[in-house]
């Protein structure tokens, strides 16, 4: 009789969890963005939200959730329901976590809805800043030792492994590295004069860029970006960086592992058609975005061979905590 009424029981939950799943949404989704407003991240995930909610007939409400790289917001839906009502829209920084020894957790712990879009990386300096060019800053840097201001976003972060190229490619640069929550408030900043230069990913500095409001040094690519075709690229006057690029930044949503499949496949298929709007295409390409909107084993097998790849970048050019090795993260081509 025990039996007979605990499978009973075990029957109607999971046929409340099933008819749960087939009317999602029934109530606010939280999206939890790992970075500061006016950032890049901020900037793709709260302009693809509203078409996305569009096609998923619900309503996401967006929240900025910043600090130590991004972990307190992963580690905050991680310990959620795994229940498609609290998103991570995040970046790169996660996959990084365990070689630099910020955290036993990464994207391994979530199920990536879309892989909305990926950036370029950009240095870029104050308006009024004492130099005009990439050469110049070098040529600072060494002449005033200890004095030019270096934003960054922390371990991981895009403003991390640009500054470790160029410390592999020109030698241990003696800077002061100045700390924030995402590029956005950094760039805020540069603005302001409170930093001189800053590694950005393209699409957040284009605006600056262009109103005059900040200065292209380099673009971290190794062919000329369209989208700023005035800016060189750093493989232009260095080769060494031939070694390490291409190399950029991407911007995703993910939900916690084990939440229902058709939970997924609603929200994949909204952030998909919401990524494909005209409105949200035209302002990727405008601020130097390259679309991607993959979801599925596409998007995993993009994320491993991220993961793979800067990974072995950084533990080559000493700037990992630990080995990759000791995380199961295979190098490239192995």
């Amino acid at each position: 009789m025990k039996r007979f009424i605990l499978g009973a029981a075990s029957a109607l939950v999971l046929g409340a969890t099933g008819a749960l799943a087939q009317d999602y949404p029934t109530k606010e989704i939280q999206g939890i963005i790992q970075w500061g407003a006016g950032g890049s991240t901020d900037t793709v995930m709260r302009s693809v939200t509203p078409h996305a909610e569009e096609v998923l007939g619900g309503t996401v409400v967006l929240q900025n959730m910043t600090g130590a790289v991004g972990a307190i917001a992963l580690n905050y839906v991680a310990d959620a329901d795994a229940d498609g009502y609290t998103l991570l829209m995040g970046a790169e920084n996660p996959l990084l976590y365990k070689v630099m020894g910020l955290g036993d957790k990464d994207y391994s712990e979530f199920t990536p809805i879309s892989i909305l879009a990926r950036g370029t990386p950009i240095l870029v300096a104050r308006a009024d800043a004492p130099f005009d060019d990439y050469a110049g800053m070098m040529d600072y840097i060494k002449a005033n030792p200890g004095e030019l201001r270096l934003g960054a976003t922390g371990p991981g972060g895009l403003p991390s492994v640009i500054t470790g190229m160029m410390n592999t490619v020109e030698g241990t640069l003696d800077v002061i590295s100045v700390p924030y929550d995402g590029d956005g408030p950094a760039l805020t900043a540069l603005q302001g004069g409170a930093i001189d230069v800053m590694p950005a990913v393209l699409g957040a500095a284009i605006e600056g860029v262009r109103a005059g409001k900040m200065k292209p040094l380099a673009i971290f690519d190794v062919e000329t970006n369209d989208k700023l075709p005035e800016a060189p690229i750093v493989t232009a006057f260095n080769e060494g960086y031939n070694d390490f690029l291409p190399w950029g930044p991407f911007f995703g949503v993910f939900v916690k592992n084990g939440t229902p499949d058709d939970v997924v496949a609603k929200l994949s298929e909204a952030y998909s058609k919401g990524a494909m709007n005209e409105d949200f295409i035209k302002l990727m390409d405008d601020r130097g975005f390259t679309m991607m909107a993959i979801s599925g084993d596409e998007a995993q097998e993009f994320l491993t061979t991220w993961q793979q790849n800067t990974s072995w970048l950084l533990q080559d050019a000493g700037l990992t905590k630990n080995s990759p090795e000791d995380f199961g993260i295979a190098r490239p081509g192995k």
